[in-house]
């Protein structure tokens, strides 16, 4: 097609995530194979690399944007632009999951920690009892020191009983197949409360100068 030499690309595919030290495509395709095609970078420069009509490009490319440019008959066309962003990430998902405490009174507020660990781009999903209400709040902290994790936080204000239940994180990997998921099991209670077993009688007898123990479990 003269008028369409590039191939219309979805924006899906003008992001592209690329591991550390990894080759990346740049789909910059054209409706005519014998067309001659040049990559450019955001300050307009050639790139060399292997072009593949039915791909685009191919090598290891530095993170920032880049444009296809093909002439017909004279005329200059330009693809869409593509961003390339270098991501840190690991072959496994080392994840961890922390509660401050399991178990909660009526109108606390729970809070459970889900951290990945050297992987700058995840997707993670929280399962937990309130989650069809939305009534959890996720913050997300991005660490890079001393070493790369993502830490999200999953807050529960105004606990009640039906939060009681498992709450589980599930990451999955950027750019691999590989996920993980954690979880650990909550408690709420209607109010608090204290349970006690002596381990002694109601009445015991003591000879003079003896020392005797009392012990009381305490729950």
């Amino acid at each position: 097609d003269p008028d369409m030499p590039f191939v219309p690309s979805i924006p899906e595919d003008q992001f592209i995530l690329v591991e550390e030290g990894d080759p990346a495509v740049i789909p910059c395709r054209t409706s005519d194979p014998e067309a001659q095609v040049t990559l450019v970078n955001s300050l307009d420069k050639s790139v060399h690399a292997l072009y593949d009509a039915k791909q685009g490009f191919i090598g290891n490319f530095p993170a920032g944007s880049y444009t296809c440019k093909t002439m017909v008959k004279g005329v200059e066309f330009k693809s869409d632009e593509f961003l390339i962003y270098i991501i840190r990430a690991t072959s496994q998902l080392p994840v961890e999951i922390e509660a401050l405490k399991t178990v909660y009174k009526t109108g606390e507020t729970i809070v459970v920690t889900c951290v990945v660990f050297d992987n700058e781009v995840v997707n993670l999903q929280w399962n937990y009892p309130g989650k069809v209400k939305e009534k959890g709040l996720i913050k997300l902290d991005d660490i890079k020191v001393p070493s790369q994790k993502l830490v999200y936080t999953l807050t529960i204000p105004e606990a009640s009983v039906k939060d009681t239940g498992d709450y589980e994180c599930t990451a999955r990997h950027a750019t691999k197949e590989v996920k993980e998921n954690k979880k650990v099991a909550i408690t709420v209670h209607d109010k608090g409360f204290v349970h006690l077993e002596p381990q002694f009688s109601p009445l015991e007898a003591v000879n003079l100068h003896e020392v005797k123990n009392f012990v009381v479990d305490v729950q």
